[in-house]
């Protein structure tokens, strides 16, 4: 997530996802099946929304077979018409910059209900815009290097050649940077090349971050994240804060 994209915070998501891989699952069906719907077609070549959200089930590791039978369920009479894309922003502890991204069929619940996530924990929810201007909508590839046997000038060289804008490395990972629209152009070309993904998705880049030091702000920092995610309503959690 950021100019850079401090893998600990996507480490602590993955943590988070490998937790819950079916919950993981059926956010990432329901961006699909919303995708379908804004984008008006089924084939991920001619429909932006929809190749970022396949990429992203693959970085998650969703079977090729459940793609396909949520795409066919998108396009079956009515799929996905009940939810719709909605934002919300705030701070939480110590002024940290949130973004909220939720598909809801309700907005009065899911709002209600992200309201007082900010509430409990010492955050409040501003107006649209109060905090997004702080943030750079990119498409964000990890790839794992753990074992450390990635060469960075292969990486830099495929990443570019596929079109990507930048490359980065940070611990155990690279992190490729791209336009939004050409993420899944992007992660394809690499995923051919053999290249494992650990995370493939637009994110909200955060362009300077927010380290807290007082016990009870991180404490609470941290049980905001935590129950925003696990909302059913939540798709995505964007934040500057540093929690290394």
């Amino acid at each position: 997530m950021s100019g850079h994209s401090k893998w600990h915070n996507i480490q602590r998501a993955k943590g988070a996802q490998d937790a819950k891989r079916a919950k993981i699952f059926t956010k990432v069906a329901r961006e699909m099946i919303v995708a379908v719907k804004e984008g008006g077609s089924g084939d991920p070549d001619n429909n932006t929304r929809l190749a970022a959200a396949v990429a992203k089930a693959k970085a998650s590791n969703m079977p090729n077979d459940n793609i396909k039978r949520t795409i066919e369920k998108a396009l079956g009479a009515g799929g996905g018409d009940s939810y719709e894309r909605v934002t919300y922003e705030g701070y939480g502890p110590g002024g940290v910059a949130v973004i909220v991204e939720a598909m809801t069929d309700n907005r009065n619940r899911t709002a209600a209900e992200i309201r007082h996530h900010f509430d409990k924990y010492g955050g409040n929810m501003g107006a649209t815009g109060c905090v997004s201007w702080s943030f750079d909508r990119k498409g964000v590839i990890i790839i794992d290097n753990e074992d450390g046997d990635i060469d960075e000038d292969s990486v830099l060289t495929d990443a570019l050649e596929a079109g990507a804008d930048d490359i980065e490395t940070d611990d155990s990972v690279y992190e490729v940077y791209t336009a939004p629209d050409d993420l899944a152009a992007v992660s394809g070309a690499l995923e051919a090349a053999g290249y494992a993904f650990l995370s493939a998705q637009v994110e909200m880049v955060p362009q300077s971050y927010i380290a807290l030091s007082a016990p009870e702000d991180i404490k609470n920092m941290e049980k905001m994240l935590d129950i925003m995610e696990d909302n059913d309503d939540v798709q995505n959690v964007w934040h500057n804060y540093d929690g290394a």
